[in-house]
């Protein structure tokens, strides 16, 4: 239908039509031309606002998946000194676990232009399992590509687990200020029972298995079990002391307290054989491995990983409090 053909006209008294005045048809035209337009506009708008929304959402898949220190891999062609980072506790699930620090050595092996690698120790510590992981994974990269040196250096602290990775490397540097050793193993708890009995509190405790409220700490201290947990961390003890004692070997000087949980100075710390010589990342990158440039293979935990985290550690406080309200109210 033509523009013509949509444009009323008026009827005369014999029922006739009659074209409308010159000055009305050329307005009624402006209107529907108007009208075209600005549906034409709403349709352009339209399509532009979804195309937006579709590129806004893919940066933010983007940035959701990929690691939080930058968009672009940072390997070169050029040789260099391969860096990782062992920095805060070292636990499953946080950013220094042994699965990350494992990927990162792995993928630092695979790079033919990597001279040596460079292990920035400052961790209080963390799980001897997690530990003992990156210490297999370093002693086996040592044993299956010999040539390839690896150096531990510390900043502030290198304590516990953290030292029971850093004793796997070739050498240990520090500076005289750091904070090394802590070769121990520490379980804790709180005993509450007489508070609860000044309070009238009454416990109500229901078990299968003799020993499955192991260490309870609103129940009274069982000789037996404190006598079996000793052995537990006794054991796990003597495993991180055979572990330094491989990774050092005679460096370890005959020291009663080396092992006894005790932190020394990065100055005491080389005099007992706990570490070798002072330098830090730098120093050692480009005078003892021979490559300045350096290349941080440390993985990065990406944006999604650590909001679906602090999802995850919200979620499980709503649904505590609300389990809690509720065994309140019943």
């Amino acid at each position: 239908m033509s523009e013509e053909s949509q444009i009323p006209s008026q009827t005369s008294t014999q029922g006739e039509a009659k074209p409308l005045p010159a000055w009305e048809r050329e307005t009624l035209e402006k209107v529907l031309l108007a009208s075209v337009h600005e549906q034409r506009r709403a349709r352009l708008w339209g399509a532009f606002f979804k195309i937006g929304l579709l590129l806004y959402l893919i940066v933010v898949a983007v940035l959701a998946f990929r690691p939080t220190d930058g968009f672009f891999s940072q390997a070169t062609s050029k040789q260099h000194t391969a860096v990782i980072d062992v920095a805060g506790a070292i636990m499953e699930g946080n950013p220094t676990d042994a699965d990350n620090l494992i990927e990162g050595l792995r993928d630092v092996v695979k790079d033919k232009n990597t001279k040596g690698i460079v292990l920035r120790m400052n961790s209080p510590g963390g799980s001897p399992v997690q530990a003992a992981y990156v210490y297999e994974e370093i002693r086996r990269i040592k044993k299956e590509n010999g040539k390839m040196p690896i150096y531990a250096v510390v900043s502030d602290i290198c304590a516990s687990g953290c030292y029971y990775i850093a004793a796997a490397a070739d050498k240990i540097y520090v500076h005289p200020a750091s904070v090394v050793g802590s070769i121990g193993v520490i379980m804790n708890g709180f005993g509450f029972v007489d508070s609860m009995q000044r309070l009238g509190i009454e416990r109500r405790l229901m078990i299968a298995g003799d020993h499955k409220a192991l260490m309870d700490p609103f129940s009274p201290s069982n000789e037996f079990e404190k006598h079996h947990m000793q052995e537990v961390i006794d054991t796990v003890h003597h495993q991180f002391i055979d572990a330094v004692k491989q990774g050092r070997g005679d460096r370890l000087k005959d020291n009663p307290d080396l092992f006894s949980g005790l932190v020394w100075t990065g100055q005491d710390s080389i005099k007992l054989g706990l570490a070798d010589e002072v330098g830090n990342a730098r120093e050692v990158a480009e005078t003892v491995i021979g490559a300045k440039e350096t290349v941080n293979f440390t993985p990065k935990e990406r944006l999604f990983d650590r909001i679906s985290r602090r999802l995850g550690t919200s979620f499980g406080s709503a649904l505590q409090s609300a389990i809690g309200s509720y065994l309140e109210l019943r």
